[in-house]
């Protein structure tokens, strides 16, 4: 905007009016206050659109559908109205990220003019928005929804601000501007940048100093902040018509799961399996185990998706992924037993898995040999760091010593040392997981009982690990919110005792008694609780290392991160994709999931392998979540554990009930830092360079820098930095995608950091998404073949009409991929021809109703997700749209033209 304040004057003026992670946004929402920030507007729209999807979904299976009566929404109070209280926990985490995505445009491109619209940045601004929208509804396509939600997140934040940044509201409007969505269209009559459109003011006068002409003329000027003269002209839901326009896209499911909603668990199965010829029994016992899933199709804990990866030697995946158990197993049927009986690339099979596995998930990892590719440990830890994924060892066949035999059948069979199981053990502790010791013939036992008590509202209450073994006792205390309590032990040459809340005891040499039965096999120990509410006492008594887990199953659970203040122009915090810093004060934000009620009363980092604890302030914000501040961040891993009350603020100490729970993932600090951060959108043939900076807080030196992928693409990347003492430094490393990638894919990107002397390290994880040129703008058109009879107003339920329609996308388009309905509750059915005339497949539909319901409106998706809907009456008395014309046409991807997955 000319004859304005700078945007420096800008900046100042947003950090006076903004909020603590976010400045103020104008875009109206139903019960909405005058001004409302970033993530708060996020959020209800989220809400808001979810319910609609949601209730569309009910409505469609002839089911009722009771939206809530609390207002204003929350989330708990959707995810009831969504019969999906185990999913609360993965649309809290899939809320606060897109949410922290849209914050962080303001942290990392505050000046960046094309991210705010501001200095008449409409067309890179809109630009921004479409080409992400693309690459949302890509990766929507492929099953790659945490890429999704990165991207959904910042592009969300332009498009708000294009309502705060631009004089949209001034000039009149009061519905959202839906070109900002489409790529082949007109913003507006935005002003030229030599053209003065506003007047210097000060106080009270900058309500409105843009100047009449400007008004008059209609004219699109942005870098103006102000506050509209009439507060009901503002334009509504925005933020809701791009997820409504990415939901008729993406389809009500695959919506849901991008908001972290499954019908069934949000967490995947998980099985990375040693292929070579000596695991052919370990195999037969896996296909066993998958028979026990059978049970849970269908029910709250069926897995949201099965994914596997096989590894050889010197190969492994690709990565296969469904949401079909059936196809499931019949790809673990059809595998291939080759290789030799060398060490294998097992850590490289586990890191494809983890960056293909939803976040929380578990992972069983399925081998008798030892890993040739144990430089990727650090990396696989970052990767469960981040991921926060459990990861179990199956382990058959380990030895004091490293040996070999053969087996009945001639096959060579390799085998590993103990010490060549400790990556395996060092592993699952970090996550939170087992490395489970047993023989081919336990095996089948053993992967049994760990797999059954796999659920989706899975819980950690206790976790603690003893390495060298050493006598302990650990307390852990049990809510009436807990089902389905179960002890883990791994270790040989132990004993236990467990004490329940009433005093009563049992050991571990009795396999039944008052508490519970216990079950051993191999090094691995499990014991099914019964049931009491309190504190409980487990006395570990063993001199070798020992890991010991409680769990059950809760809705009552706990999300957090460690948080940093921001470094930019605005106030408030970041969230760290890294390790915090080690031996000085720290910050978590911390979510309680699975109620509303349930308030923290005590969060505490806790020494893995000892008894020290550091407990944290514990503050309420007014979002609902809880900001802890901790005086010093353990050296030494390190686990979270949140205490609260289960109960609201009014009920007495007596009817409120204590809860505890831990974070399943092992954490560690660092003195290093590793930050990374570039355009989330990576063009395949294209050299995407990623800036990093690494740094020390200590001694300086030569930092050795270990850059890997999970697809194997070509890169370039800095092998050392040099520090100096409490400095800084800068690197690039630059990815090459194959030209033949198909869009939607995603790249994980893994950058390390270690300390001179091996002694530290630290990382930075990222996610890119993979999105082709824009080829393809147009929309799916309608042609009306018939429409017979129209009805009159007579009794309506006697009668019945019928229509039939053709559906294209054009002969350079990339097809109509589904027909469905936006409205109108008659039968409907497509197939498909080809049009002689056109030389290009076309849908033929047919649509019958009653005359009760005259109406139909089809919703029209094509392959990379254009969207368009074309409307038809058959009353007696309306003119029937013949031409079936787009009455609400949003245009989403525009990306080439490709159905090839990105795993097998």
């Amino acid at each position: 905007m000319r004859n304005s304040p700078g945007l420096a004057v800008l900046v100042l003026l947003l950090l006076q009016t903004g909020g603590s992670l976010g400045f103020q946004n104008r875009e109206n929402l139903p019960g909405d206050s005058l001004t409302l920030n970033h993530p708060t507007i996020t959020e209800m729209a989220i809400l808001n659109a979810t319910l609609q999807v949601c209730r569309n979904l009910a409505l469609e299976a002839g089911r009722h559908f009771t939206s809530p009566r609390q207002q204003p929404l929350t989330a708990e109070a959707v995810i009831v109205a969504c019969s999906s209280q185990r999913s609360s926990k993965t649309f809290r985490q899939a809320i606060k990220y897109i949410k922290w995505r849209n914050v962080r445009v303001d942290l990392r491109h505050a000046l960046n003019e094309s991210y705010h619209f501001d200095a008449e940045s409409f067309t890179v601004g809109r630009r921004i928005i479409t080409h992400g929208l693309s690459a949302v509804k890509a990766n929507n396509k492929q099953g790659n929804f945490e890429a999704a939600r990165q991207m959904l997140g910042e592009i969300l934040h332009p498009l708000q601000d294009f309502y705060s940044h631009s004089n949209w509201v001034e000039l009149g409007n009061k519905l959202p501007n839906s070109n900002l969505i489409r790529s082949d269209t007109s913003i507006g009559n935005i002003a030229d940048v030599n053209r003065a459109t506003c007047q210097n003011c000060d106080g009270d006068d900058c309500r409105n100093n843009i100047l009449e002409d400007i008004i008059q003329e209609k004219v699109l000027t942005s870098g103006y902040y102000g506050i509209a003269p009439f507060f009901s002209t503002k334009p509504k839901a925005a933020t809701r018509e791009l997820l409504e326009d990415i939901d008729a896209a993406a389809g009500h499911t695959d919506f849901l799961q991008l908001m972290g909603i499954s019908k069934g668990s949000n967490k995947a199965l998980c099985f990375v399996i040693d292929a070579t010829p000596s695991m052919r029994d370990d195999i037969e016992a896996v296909k066993a185990v998958t028979s026990l899933f059978d049970s849970k199709v269908g029910t709250p804990d069926e897995p949201s998706s099965y994914i596997l990866v096989p590894f050889r030697d010197p190969d492994f995946g690709p990565l296969m992924r469904t949401t079909d158990l059936n196809i499931f197993k019949a790809h673990i049927n059809e595998l291939i037993l080759q290789g030799g009986n060398n060490d294998l690339p097992c850590l490289s099979g586990l890191q494809l898995a983890l960056t293909g596995a939803p976040p929380n998930s578990e992972i069983f990892l399925f081998t008798d040999a030892s890993a040739k590719d144990s430089h990727l440990k650090s990396t696989v830890t970052a990767l469960i760091e981040r991921t926060k994924t459990v990861v179990n060892f199956m382990l058959t066949g380990v030895f004091g010593r490293r040996r070999r035999r053969r087996s009945d059948s001639g096959v060579q069979m390799a085998h590993m040392s103990r010490t060549d199981a400790q990556v395996y053990k060092d592993l699952a502790q970090a996550s939170g997981g087992h490395a489970i010791e047993v023989t081919k013939s336990e095996l089948l036992e053993a992967t049994r009982i760990i797999t059954e008590s796999s659920a989706s509202s899975l819980v950690t209450i206790l976790q603690a690990a003893r390495t060298p073994g050493r006598p302990a006792n650990f307390t852990f205390s049990v809510d009436e919110s807990v089902t389905n309590l179960i002890i883990y032990i791994t270790g040989r040459s132990l004993s236990f005792s467990l004490i329940n809340p009433e005093g009563v005891s049992q050991s571990s040499a009795d396999s039944t008694g008052p508490l519970g039965s216990i079950l051993a096999v191999g090094n691995f120990r499990t014991m099914q609780l019964n049931k009491h509410v309190g504190s409980w006492e487990i006395r570990m008594v063993s001199t070798q290392p020992y890991t010991l887990k409680v769990i059950g199953q809760s809705d009552i659970d706990f999300l957090f991160d460690f948080v940093e203040l921001a470094q930019s122009p605005f106030t408030g915090y970041d969230v760290l994709e890294t390790r915090p810093r080690a031996g000085v004060n720290g910050s978590l934000l911390v979510t309680v999931t699975g109620s509303d009620s349930a308030a923290v009363t005590g969060v505490s980092l806790v020494e893995t392998s000892g008894a020290a604890e550091v407990s944290g302030t514990v503050r309420l914000l007014e979002d609902g979540d809880y900001l802890v501040q901790v005086d010093r961040v353990p050296s030494t891993e390190f686990v979270v554990r949140v205490k609260g009350r289960l109960g609201s603020s009014s009920e007495s100490r007596a009817s409120a009930v204590d809860f505890q729970r831990q974070s399943a993932t092992n954490l560690k600090a660092s003195s290093l830092t590793v930050t990374a951060d570039s355009d989330g959108i990576l063009e395949p043939g294209t050299p995407f360079p990623v800036p990093f900076t690494v740094a020390i807080n200590g001694t300086g030196g030569n930092v050795t820098i270990r850059a890997t992928n999970d697809r194997g693409f070509d890169f370039t990347s800095p092998t050392s930095i040099l520090l100096t003492d409490g400095g800084s430094a800068n690197g690039i490393v630059t990815l090459m995608a194959p030209l033949n990638t198909p869009s939607g894919c995603d790249v994980t990107l893994t950058i390390e950091a270690e300390a001179p002397g091996s002694t530290d390290t630290n990382y930075a994880v990222l996610r890119f998404s993979i999105v082709n040129a824009v080829t393809d703008f147009t929309r799916p058109v309608c042609q009306l073949a018939a429409l017979d009879p129209q009805c009159s107003e007579s009794n309506c339920s006697l009668s019945t009409w019928r229509l039939s329609a053709s559906v294209s996308d054009g002969p350079q388009g990339t097809g109509v991929e589904r027909v469905g309905l936006k409205q109108g509750n008659g039968a409907l059915n497509t197939s498909v021809a080809v049009s002689s005339t056109q030389n290009q497949n076309i849908t033929l539909v047919s649509y019958s109703a009653s005359c009760c319901s005259p109406d139909v409106e089809l919703q029209v998706v094509d392959g990379v997700g254009n969207v368009g809907t074309c409307f038809y009456t058959a009353r007696e008395t309306a003119t029937t749209q013949t031409t079936g014309s787009l009455t609400h046409p949003v245009t989403p991807a525009a990306i080439a033209k490709t159905t090839q997955p990105c795993y097998a």
